[in-house]
């Protein structure tokens, strides 16, 4: 309880809550970024996104998995290409 009630209260004088004399979600996201005390909130509290920019972040993240595993299996014909010329060559 007392965890919580103080992160609570760091989090709405840090914040903008004086202003709007609330607490908000963007007040506890932004504590767990910038406080070092409160870093390991980063993943249960991250910062609101749109949809749309999740779903872009999503396609550019699959398009370069893909570029990687495109580099990762010419290298692995290579390496095949070469063990095949080493048994031949004995």
């Amino acid at each position: 309880e007392l965890f919580v009630q103080y992160l609570a209260t760091y989090s709405y004088k840090h914040g903008r809550g004086k202003e709007k004399n609330a607490l908000t979600y963007s007040d506890l996201s932004h504590t767990a970024e910038e406080c070092e005390t409160f870093q390991f909130l980063a993943d249960i509290l991250p910062k609101k996104i749109l949809a749309s920019k999740y779903l872009k972040m999503l396609e550019k993240e699959k398009r370069d998995g893909e570029v990687r595993e495109d580099d990762g299996e010419g290298e692995e014909e290579e390496d095949e290409d070469e063990a095949v010329g080493d048994s031949v060559g004995s």
